[in-house]
C-alpha cells in the first residue's frame, strides 16, 4: 500500500503550487531577465503592491525568488534551482508516455500492415 507520506515531497509541492498561478509565472518570467524591485515587478499588473508581495512570498517559500533589502527598496532575483526538481519529475512521466505512444505506434503499424496483406 502506498501512503501519502511515501509520495510526499514538500519542496516539489511548494514549487508546483508556486507555478500554478499565472501571475507568479509572469513574475518569474520577468525575473528571468534580471533582478527587479517589488515596484518594478508590480508595474505591469493591475493588482496592488501588497498582492504582488503575497505572490512573491509564495515564490520565496518555494525558494524560486530571493529578496534583499537596499534601504527601503526590496530587490528580487530568480533562483531557478527548484525548477530542476520539477523537470526531473516531469521527465519521469514523459518517459512513460513516450513508451506508451511508441507501443501504440507499433500496434497501429502492425494493424495497418496486417490489414493490407490479408
Amino acid at each position: 500500500m502506498v501512503t501519502n507520506s511515501a509520495l510526499a515531497d514538500p519542496a516539489l509541492d511548494r514549487t508546483l503550487h508556486a507555478l500554478a498561478d499565472p501571475t507568479r509565472r509572469a513574475l518569474l518570467a520577468r525575473l528571468a531577465r534580471g533582478e527587479a524591485s517589488v515596484g518594478e515587478l508590480a508595474e505591469p499588473f493591475a493588482i496592488s503592491r501588497p498582492a504582488i508581495s503575497k505572490h512573491l512570498r509564495v515564490l520565496e517559500e518555494a525558494h524560486l525568488v530571493r529578496r534583499t533589502r537596499e534601504g527601503r527598496v526590496s530587490r528580487c532575483v530568480l533562483d531557478a534551482a527548484p525548477l530542476k526538481d520539477v523537470a526531473a519529475w516531469v521527465a519521469r512521466y514523459e518517459a512513460f508516455w513516450e513508451q506508451q505512444l511508441d507501443a501504440l505506434a507499433r500496434y497501429l503499424a502492425d494493424t495497418t500492415t496486417g490489414g493490407e496483406d490479408g
